[in-house]
């Protein structure tokens, strides 16, 4: 991990941000873990222009009036894993005039893009049309855009990605497990750091009432099947009896929402779970400061900001070994960690966490001491402005 930059900057930089994830009106959420970065790296002297892309076929995206002004563009590309293999040009095609443009008015140092597909790639040729050097932020484990592909699209999204990793000045990876997955790919054809996501302290912060033992245990994410919400619901069914008044509530959408609420039903546990769909990040806040615990025992995670969010709020945080989160929670020291998929182990550890208040506030007070103290907006920002000026010097 890059240690924080702590000399005076020369100059101020300007960095042109490409990203296809950014909080919209519709989606406050989205991209959080970019947009809330960006005014802590103004006061590092860092000017961020952020354009925010999206395929046209996904509809007009509108600011939140929250997040860093960003403009939205919209560009054409076929639908489906194999247009993200060519996505990228689409992107390059659309932009390449507004970029030039921007360069001749204020000129770009350095383009940071997230993800290889289609930012990264549209970023590879933007440096190789005007000069300018990139690096790519790489926010999840399926590095080369191959894990739901298939066919022909699974070879043309790795060769690309490994296209953009090998001409980038820096691969910036949210964990050391999302850059062991690349170093498997690529070898020492590319260079990595890890720069690991911060959190909000003061919005992400303990209630009043942070040392009390409710029975409450909150979950935040995407409601795919890797998140391992279905193993969440079968550990609260194990433990209704165990722990008086237990409930849980699950905030996020997608595609198992409707066959994870049948789950509930025939679990017995329908009356315990509240399933909130999407959030604000102040709603998400507010949930944390309510509830006892926070699990998300999900087996395919480069990191996840949540679990930094839930120490941060003083909330004991249960997830999975061998993800990224791992790298910083130590088990019963200022989190939890279970194998994926093993259900004794969760019932195990929730129970815990619920039965012994001592137990909880200790894993709470290391938790967010943890944040306050490696995990912050600040520290990510100073991490970023440090590879930035080391990729231009």
């Amino acid at each position: 991990m890059s240690s924080p930059d702590s000399t005076s900057n020369t100059r101020p930089i300007h960095i042109l941000t490409l990203t296809p994830f950014y909080p919209s009106a519709q989606d406050g959420a989205n991209g959080c873990f970019i947009a809330e970065p960006l005014s802590w790296l103004e006061k590092n002297g860092v000017k961020n222009t952020i354009l925010a892309v999206q395929p046209a076929y996904r509809g007009r995206r509108k600011e939140t009036g929250t997040a860093p002004s960003a403009e939205w563009i919209s560009y054409l590309t076929p639908p489906g894993s194999l247009g993200l293999a060519v996505s990228g040009a689409f992107v390059y095609a659309r932009i390449l005039s507004a970029v030039r443009r921007l360069h001749r008015s204020s000129a770009i140092d350095l383009i940071h893009a997230h993800a290889p597909l289609p930012c990264g790639h549209a970023a590879a040729l933007l440096s190789q049309e005007l000069g300018i050097p990139f690096v790519v932020s790489v926010h999840g484990l399926d590095v080369f855009s191959s894990a739901n592909a298939g066919g022909c699209a699974t070879h043309w999204n790795r060769r690309v990605s490994e296209m953009v990793y090998q001409k980038a000045r820096r691969t910036i990876c949210v964990s050391q497990r999302v850059c062991d997955e690349i170093f498997t790919g690529m070898g020492t054809r590319c260079r990595a750091s890890v720069v690991y996501n911060g959190v909000d302290p003061t919005l992400f912060s303990p209630g009043q009432d942070s040392g009390a033992c409710d029975t409450t245990i909150l979950s935040v994410g995407n409601l795919i099947p890797t998140k391992g919400h279905e193993l969440l619901l079968r550990a609260l069914a194990a433990l209704k009896r165990s722990v008086a008044g237990l409930s849980c509530i699950i905030i996020g959408d997608g595609p198992e929402r409707t066959r994870l609420q049948q789950a509930a039903r025939e679990l017995g546990i329908s009356d315990r779970t509240t399933f909130a769909g999407r959030q604000s990040r102040a709603s998400v806040a507010g949930f944390l400061r309510r509830s006892a615990i926070f699990c998300l025992p999900s087996s395919y995670e480069g990191l996840g900001c949540v679990y930094l969010e839930a120490m941060a709020a003083g909330k004991p945080a249960v997830g999975c070994l061998g993800q990224g989160i791992a790298e910083i929670i130590q088990h019963n020291v200022n989190g939890c960690l279970v194998d994926p998929g093993n259900l004794d182990g969760l019932v195990t550890v929730m129970e815990k966490l619920m039965k012994d208040g001592a137990t909880t506030r200790r894993i709470a007070s290391a938790g967010r001491s943890t944040v306050l103290n490696g995990f912050t907006l600040s520290h990510q920002a100073q991490r970023l402005n440090h590879i930035y000026r080391e990729c231009l010097a």
